[in-house]
């Protein structure tokens, strides 16, 4: 049996990723056999880059495949288990595509992106030729796949398109692109038109959800899964908690440094997911660091953040300090040039992973340390003057607090108070906590922000830990209303709070700024005190 790049590649590029290393994620297979014949069988995947999509489809590709025999790849999987594991291996023709890179051969041969569809349905006639030589060029392709599936020892085929939205990212000007490109989706996709006959099943995957045409799905017909509803999908986009879990133990690494850097997207009945890449990264350089490199322009978060919609700027304030956020996702056109409010932007960011969804509260929050770290990055080259003023008044507030300036960071706090917090949740606890993250705006540069750090017999309101290669003492911050300042710090040291911060070698500052919430002036003035923690 032929083996093309394209048509029936063969299961060389699962083998080479399914060693000792490898994450099981095939139970994946488990979903796809169950709709295949269906009219559920087109799905459409959506998630950030590098979250596993080209492992995926390498896998399913390998099991599919009738020109390879993946028994040994398999066998020894969660997947064979499976009822369904024997009756669909090895058993259709793959059409396997990379839409990435039909865009690069474009692009070497200084081809307009216009081309790539007729560039794809050469490559795919080109190859099915060798299957049966009498394909012929006065044919549609769908015809000629139809002709391949008839024949006495005919199979039908499965699709699986990797980057299937690389052309609608790349071309997001080229509106004529997009429709040519979408057009070609369309008819093999469209209203099952062939599906039953000669597509047994297809499996998409992309950063962005199938772009919309006006509020419709420009390719109605596929189930979508995405960050923001990825359902039943939802375990085989990144790794999960226990996943993990398992491999921290496996290399002897601090699973609650691993959580800190790189959790922080959360799915029903799945719980914590993690950046795949990031995890594996972090083990085989045993550095816990961003590993969030750029990959195409396009997905900058500089540009995004930038975006001059009301609100915008406080916005992203927020985020960077640690609150969660209101979003509304419903009417985005999921492409990266059809805007309306910043609600549109939130929703990209959460597609493109930089911010994390609760589909039950509907807000979004920065995930993890390593995205903060790109955030930080990204804000200061923004030029909100607010931003920039922020950024100011949040490295001096640093200074203050590491230099026992009292008063200076007293008001420092107080005026972010005022501005952020509205009267009616002015004496909130997550209120206040808030209040502390926003004032303390830049501590990425030097810190790892920890909320409620369980320490000793309570809880530190917000703590920061110096980074590994910064001398700065760690800081115990609380906030609090009817509280001499005293009381507070007595607080800290009865509580132990920093007894969990002693480990990490260095000098201790614990901060409590407290305000009189009822003062007969209705002042609300804020006052600070600043000790150093001495080991008993």
């Amino acid at each position: 049996m032929h083996m093309g790049i394209y048509v029936n590649p063969g299961n060389g590029g699962f083998k080479r990723i399914a060693g000792p290393d490898y994450v099981d994620k095939t139970m994946l297979i488990d979903l796809m056999n169950a709709r295949i014949g269906t009219a559920r069988s087109l799905v459409c995947i959506s998630r950030p880059r590098r979250f596993g999509k080209s492992y995926a489809a390498k896998m399913l590709s390998a099991y599919y495949d009738c020109s390879c025999d993946s028994h040994s790849l398999f066998d020894d999987k969660k997947i064979a288990g499976c009822v369904s594991y024997s009756e669909h291996l090895n058993r259709y023709n793959v059409i396997n595509l990379d839409i990435t890179g039909f865009i690069s051969e474009a692009k070497t041969n200084q081809r307009p992106l216009i081309d790539v569809p007729k560039m794809i349905i050469n490559a795919i006639r080109e190859e099915l030729s060798l299957l049966d030589p009498t394909v012929s060029a006065d044919r549609t392709l769908n015809d000629e796949m139809i002709r391949c599936v008839e024949k006495p020892d005919g199979k039908p085929f499965v699709f699986i398109i990797d980057e299937w939205d690389a052309l609608i990212r790349e071309a997001k000007n080229e509106p004529e692109t997009q429709a040519a490109y979408l057009n070609l989706l369309r008819g093999w996709f469209k209203n099952n038109s062939f599906t039953p006959k000669a597509v047994a099943a297809a499996y998409m995957t992309g950063i962005l959800p199938i772009k919309k045409d006006g509020s419709q799905s420009a390719i109605s017909d596929f189930d979508e899964f995405s960050m923001i509803k990825p359902l039943e999908f939802g375990g085989y986009v990144g790794f999960t908690e226990d996943e993990v879990h398992v491999l921290c133990e496996k290399e002897h690494v601090d699973f609650q440094m691993m959580k800190k850097w790189y959790d922080g997207y959360s799915f029903k009945g799945v719980g914590s997911v993690y950046n795949p890449n990031s995890v594996m990264k972090a083990l085989r350089n045993e550095d816990f660091d961003s590993y969030w490199t750029e990959t195409s322009a396009a997905e900058g978060l500089l540009e995004f953040i930038s975006k001059d919609y009301n609100g915008m700027t406080r916005t992203i304030a927020e985020l960077v300090g640690g609150v969660d956020v209101p979003v509304s996702t419903t009417g985005f056109a999921n492409d990266l040039t059809t805007f309306r409010d910043k609600d549109d932007v939130l929703t990209l960011m959460i597609h493109l992973g930089y911010l994390a969804y609760d589909s039950v509260t509907k807000t979004v929050r920065i995930p993890n340390e390593e995205i903060k770290l790109e955030f930080a990055k990204a804000v200061k080259q923004v030029s909100h003057q607010a931003t920039l003023e922020r950024l100011r008044e949040s490295e001096q507030l640093f200074l203050d607090t590491i230099n026992g300036n009292e008063e200076a960071v007293a008001a420092q706090i107080e005026k972010i108070h005022r501005e952020e917090t509205s009267p009616l949740h002015y004496t909130r606890e997550d209120s206040l906590r808030s209040v502390i993250k926003l004032a303390y705006y830049t501590y990425r540069d030097q810190y790892v922000q920890f909320e409620e750090l369980a320490s000793g017999e309570g809880y530190a309101d917000v703590a920061y830990i110096p980074r590994h290669d910064s001398d700065a003492p760690a800081l115990i911050i609380e906030l609090k209303w009817k509280q001499n300042t005293e009381g507070a710090i007595e607080q800290i040291l009865r509580k132990k709070y920093p007894d969990v911060i002693k480990r990490f070698g260095t000098r201790i500052l614990l901060v409590d700024i407290s305000y009189e919430k009822n003062a007969p002036d209705k002042s609300k003035k804020h006052t600070c005190k600043i000790v150093e923690y001495a080991a008993t």
